[in-house]
């Protein structure tokens, strides 16, 4: 067995371009295996997993989950931690870090002050928040490099000082990057995007956080993990036909809405499985983010490993083989809660406006978009992102666009290509895809985030014009794509983004309507069907990875005083070991509040490393229920209006600590921690809602604030925009324990409310601390 993957690795490598490939020995059958060809020394520990596994399946005497297998498999102490699903908290030993350029800039600066040489784990930095699309690939790439030098030249530096790998801008998106790359069967990867959990389509646990929680393990601190509760989504039949792996999350996402997979891990299982590519589990995984879980999974399986082998990874592939029994669910294993869809039934989904969780089938999307008032004309279709951007992707698209140009037609909608990294621009552009969708009106951008995260300067329509996209993404919360209120954005799959673009409509159902070609003909589009991966080796395309110098203490990072993009960290304050009293209400917020809308991203991505600066976006995007409108709050102190960011700042200013009164999921969406790095920076003190969301919650608690929740949620109407606020207790602060809410009136009357909170010991430590970095530094120097 091991000459021969000696003999396949060493091809592949040959094949595909020496300088693209670490081609190192195999001593034995369970020989070291490199974790990516970018870190040779660092090696997959399969051994410690199954040692970890079988301890803890002994203690707990039942079947596992996969996702239990690889998460209780990273423990700190298996033989010693509580595990309850749902309730204790896990200490967790993570593989590896990856950073997103955007939230890498917070992150490093972190690391920065916590003192450390270099980073106890891999870690990689990955350029793909910062270009914008504007005209096309190369011309936005170069105008992003000139824009940003500063920031990247800032992350390279800091990436060749602490040993972290830097991808340059161009390379592609984050989590293409992580699957072709790092991602591999049982790894635990933590990654500063929410959308980390991509790479659950290799049979990884792949968890999204905030900048904080990256920077512990990137310390060598045990990260802190609630029990994951495990959601089983049960897989039967066979996709085929127009719908895709994107059809399984669009209808997940309509079953367990935003909200229903928080504290969960999704968990796919079952012999549908089998019938979707690697990629396209990625696609699944990627996605449900949007339902709140904190991340997705799929069993290994031979569609993982085929993937494997053609990203010149058979050797990490032949060993998963050997552990395969510890990369699946046990055999009567339980779930927290089973879903079940019939592949063979799934029909193409189409979700939105507004909320990724708003699910129709294609066939009536037009009738309902109708019914309700919605734009029908599409303006713009735009395929690509990180949920969608893989070679089958991009084929399938390239299927649908050559049959309209067959019989002559082209888009009637503006189009819009992204590629996922450097390697699928490459390889598309080889085989003949790029042209193809071009040719039918396509405009090829970036590898890069691009629109996906409101990094468009869209031209066609003004501000405040109602009109209708569809994309292939994964988000559509208001003004996200394009920073416009009115624009109706809906998510589907790349192929039916396609369709619609031909058509030009949201009343074309591809299954069953006629277009009219250019010789006045009828015809019906028929369902794509393209490779999974190309029948060539991959195109490398450019080289874009810098690789961190063995030695980086000498290695200047330079952060100017003056600068407006980069700005070193000061400690925040510690508790002064008082109840919090009197505090003023910033905003009390109506409906959902999401990350884009507590700290906006678009053009405010500038500032992501510059934390005053950026600031000045605090929840500019929340409705103040006061008076139903954005950005404009009352000024308790002068009862002037204005904005949100200025009003914090006149309080701070005045030395009053005020608070945010939020609804249901309050923080749902991306990971950016400038969401609770914001609301600290600029006095407030806590956060009071009916529910959180995951990473925001845990952002906010690593910031030195109270996310608290109403124990009960009627109470959110006994508090109002002009009351004061005392949280009593915190001298007793203890995990478990309510804490006691005072509501005082103008009038002079007041009242009692309880208040719930998850903090443990240490995460109350954090507050005591004023931050979990400044808890940090205390260890160390009483360690040291």
């Amino acid at each position: 067995k091991v000459p021969v993957l000696i003999l396949s690795f060493f091809q592949h490598a040959l094949n595909s371009g020496i300088r693209r490939y670490h081609v190192a020995p195999v001593l034995c059958q369970r020989a070291k295996v490199s974790m990516s060809h970018f870190e040779p020394n660092e090696h997959i520990n399969y051994e410690k997993l199954e040692k970890n596994i079988n301890i803890v399946r002994k203690r707990l005497d039942r079947p596992l989950t996969l996702s239990e297998k690889i998460v209780y498999g990273h423990l700190d102490d298996p033989a010693k931690q509580e595990i309850e699903r749902g309730k204790t908290y896990l200490r967790l030993r993570p593989d590896r870090v990856a950073m997103q350029d955007a939230t890498a800039q917070m992150a490093m600066l972190q690391f920065i002050s916590s003192g450390l040489p270099k980073v106890a784990v891999p870690s990689t930095i990955h350029c793909d928040h910062l270009i914008e699309a504007q005209s096309g690939g190369e011309k936005d790439l170069r105008r992003a490099k000139d824009i940003n030098q500063e920031v990247y030249n800032f992350l390279a530096t800091a990436g060749a000082k602490y040993g972290v790998g830097f991808w340059k801008p161009g390379s592609g998106i984050i989590h293409q990057i992580i699957l072709e790359n790092y991602a591999y069967p049982g790894v635990m990867l933590i990654g500063t995007d929410s959308h980390t959990p991509n790479g659950g389509g290799l049979g990884g646990v792949c968890i999204g956080v905030g900048g904080a929680d990256a920077v512990d393990v990137m310390a060598g601190i045990p990260w802190e993990l609630k029990c994951p509760k495990v959601i089983g989504v049960k897989l039967t039949g066979k996709l085929s036909g127009w719908s895709s792996p994107k059809d399984v999350i669009l209808k997940v996402a309509g079953i367990l809405t935003v909200k229903g997979g928080t504290g969960a891990i999704i968990e796919y299982h079952g012999p549908g499985v089998d019938s979707i590519s690697c990629t396209g589990m990625a696609t699944i995984c990627n996605m449900g983010a949007e339902i709140g879980a904190t991340t997705s999974i799929f069993p290994y399986n031979a569609r993982m490993k085929k993937y494997l082998g053609k990203t010149g990874r058979a050797d990490i592939a032949a060993l998963a083989d050997e552990f395969q029994q510890h990369l699946v669910p046990d055999a009567g294993c339980q779930y927290d809660q089973v879903i079940e869809i019939n592949l063979s039934e799934l029909k193409p989904h189409i979700n939105g406006p507004f909320t990724p969780d708003l699910a129709h089938p294609v066939s009536d999307i037009g009738a309902v978009a109708e019914k309700e008032g919605w734009p029908v004309d599409i303006r713009v279709g735009l395929i690509g992102s990180c949920t969608n951007s893989s070679y089958e992707d991009m084929g399938r698209s390239a299927a649908v666009a050559k049959q309209a140009l067959a019989h002559g037609l082209k888009c009637k909608s503006k189009f819009t290509i992204t590629p996922g990294s450097e390697q699928i621009r490459a390889t598309i552009e080889r085989d003949g895809y790029a042209q193809i969708l071009r040719d039918v009106g396509g405009l090829v951008l970036a590898n890069a985030c691009g629109p996906c995260i409101g990094q468009w300067d869209r031209k066609d329509i003004k501000k405040g014009e109602k009109n209708t996209i569809v994309t292939s993404y994964n988000r559509n919360f208001t003004g996200r794509n394009d920073a416009n209120p009115e624009t109706h954005a809906f998510v589907t799959s790349p192929e039916i983004v396609t369709a619609l673009s031909i058509a030009g409509t949201l009343k074309f159902n591809p299954e069953t309507d006629y277009l009219t070609g250019a010789d006045g003909k009828k015809f019906k589009l028929e369902a794509p069907d393209a490779d999974e991966l190309p029948k060539l080796e991959f195109d490398p395309g450019q080289d874009t990875y810098q690789y961190p110098p063995k030695d980086g203490s000498g290695q200047h990072v330079d952060v100017s005083p003056t600068s407006q993009r980069l700005q070193l960290l000061e400690p925040f304050d510690k508790w002064d070991g008082k109840d919090l009293e009197d505090m003023l209400i910033l905003i009390k917020v109506k409906g959902k509040c999401t990350t884009d809308h507590i700290s906006a991203a678009g053009p405010w991505l500038k500032f992501r490393g510059h934390l005053d600066n950026i600031s000045n976006n605090l929840l500019i995007g929340a409705i103040n229920i006061e008076n139903g409108k954005a950005n404009s709050v009352r000024n308790a102190l002068t009862q002037e209006f204005g904005p949100v960011p200025d009003t914090a700042r006149y309080y701070k200013k005045m030395g009053v600590k005020w608070a945010v009164i939020g609804d249901e999921n309050y923080g749902e969406g991306s990971s950016r921690e400038h969401a609770a790095l914001e609301p600290r920076h600029l006095g407030g003190r806590v956060i009071i809602t009916k529910s959180f969301a995951r990473i925001h919650e845990t952002n906010l608690k690593k910031q030195g604030l109270l996310p608290l929740t109403f124990a009960d949620p009627a109470d959110y109407n006994k508090i109002h925009p002009v009351d004061k606020l005392s949280i009593v207790g915190l001298a007793d602060f203890a995990p478990g324990k309510p804490l006691k809410c005072i509501i005082k009136h103008p009038n002079g009357s007041q009242e009692t409310i309880m208040l719930n909170h998850t903090f443990n010991e240490s995460q109350i430590e954090w507050f005591q601390a004023g931050s979990a970095l400044n808890r940090m530094k205390e260890l160390q120097q009483k360690s040291s």
